[in-house]
């Protein structure tokens, strides 16, 4: 209670509380995500392989469209890059340099420390193929960073549209995904080549961060709020029952469609909707958080959102490398095909958020200014990162 209040008391009073609310809701959303709704096999080698319960579990999707809030995320970075722009002291490309460089040292951080870890891992006997499967989750969440980064840069062009044309700003790039998946799920599919879906790439995840810089331009109103809940809404039970997209809002093995890689039409319908919720909720929890114990964690989150994203698989794995040795643990190495695992898998989250919470203590200073790392320092950091992605998505 004195630390909430500590920090309620350093709180100034213009803060938003409801928006930084809804970040902290979409980050925590992130790692209970892939925790469980990612699984591992044990072969017979003892070396992990990735699985899911919803190649299992088809009545689990639902889950992924409360965990999917990726919308919420852009909605906010959108609203509080606004915010930001209007503050920034220098020029538009210092402001973008400052907030790109925030980005980007937490994600060199994390992938130059598996760079060092994996020889020595796999010195102590771990297999290779654990050491992919672990470098294939801890790449997975960090190219979210990277199309943030764009869109970060795509800021002051956000900007003059959304002045330009409010609340209807983001509806080209709407209209733009739509087209393409015409092509590429409709009558013509079979002509189209397969490399015109990653043209949803940029205006899938962009919207919903339009859909932020309007509103925290002021042409984002509750009118407009209801039409984007009723309107994503009807989209998102319209895609599913008549036109058979993918239930889950995430990558399921097996499975020749996805909704997220890159993003499909139900990805914007649902984003829409929860854009809609949020900003119609807005005023309700900026009175929820007046409340320092509620108020407190909340500021822990977002002061650690880069830390979260980019070391939450590490904390899975922490434990899942090591069980491996151990053989078929319950809800760890055992196959996510019963409703047995569903459970021992809950029962394992803590044990997970606890990991992050002790790594992120070290972390954390991936996110603090380099300012006291030589150039040399930056540079190996640089090589052990690109080592790194070059092993962690089969180059080598």
């Amino acid at each position: 209670m004195r630390l909430a209040e500590k920090i309620e008391a350093r709180t100034p009073a213009h803060r938003d509380r409801a928006v930084d609310g809804l970040r902290a809701l979409a980050l925590l959303a992130v790692p209970t995500g892939h925790w469980l709704l990612g699984g591992f096999t044990l072969d017979a080698d003892g070396a992990l392989h990735n699985a899911s319960p919803l190649a299992a579990f088809g009545f689990f999707a639902p889950v992924s469209w409360v965990l999917q809030m990726l919308g919420i995320f852009f909605l906010v970075g959108g609203y509080a890059s606004v915010l930001s722009y209007r503050r920034r002291p220098g020029s538009t490309a210092q402001w973008l340099k400052q907030r790109i460089t925030r980005l980007g040292r937490p994600v060199l951080g994390v992938t130059a420390v598996w760079a060092v870890m994996i020889p020595v891992l796999y010195a102590l006997g771990v297999p290779g193929t654990t050491l992919r499967t672990g470098s294939t989750l801890v790449v997975q969440p960090l190219w979210f960073v990277g199309v943030y980064t764009v869109v970060t840069a795509l800021t002051p062009c956000c900007v003059r549209l959304a002045r330009r044309l409010g609340a209807w700003a983001a509806a080209p790039l709407l209209v733009s995904v739509a087209v393409v998946d015409v092509l590429r799920y409709g009558p013509y599919a079979d002509a189209v080549p397969s490399w015109l879906s990653v043209l949803n790439i940029l205006p899938g995840w962009l919207f919903a961060y339009q859909l932020g810089v309007s509103w925290g331009e002021g042409r984002l109103g509750r009118r407009h709020a209801r039409v984007l809940l009723v309107g994503g809404a009807a989209l998102f039970a319209v895609l599913l029952i008549v036109f058979d997209y993918p239930a889950s809002m995430v990558g399921v093995p097996g499975e020749s469609r996805t909704n997220s890689h890159p993003p499909s039409l139900l990805v914007l319908a649902l984003a829409s909707a929860q854009s809609g919720a949020a900003i119609l909720l807005r005023d309700r929890i900026a009175r929820l958080l007046t409340r320092p114990a509620l108020w407190a964690p909340v500021v822990v989150v977002n002061l650690s959102a880069m830390t979260i994203l980019c070391w939450h698989q590490t904390a899975m794995l922490a434990v899942a490398v090591p069980g491996a040795f151990a053989g078929a643990v319950p809800g760890l190495t055992t196959a996510p095909d019963s409703l047995g695992w569903i459970l021992a898998r809950l029962a394992w989250l803590p044990l997970f958020a606890g990991l992050l919470v002790l790594i992120g203590r070290y972390a954390r200073r991936f996110e603090e200014p380099w300012t006291k790392t030589t150039r040399t320092r930056r540079a190996a950091a640089g090589l052990l990162a690109a080592g790194f992605a070059v092993f962690a998505l089969g180059l080598t």
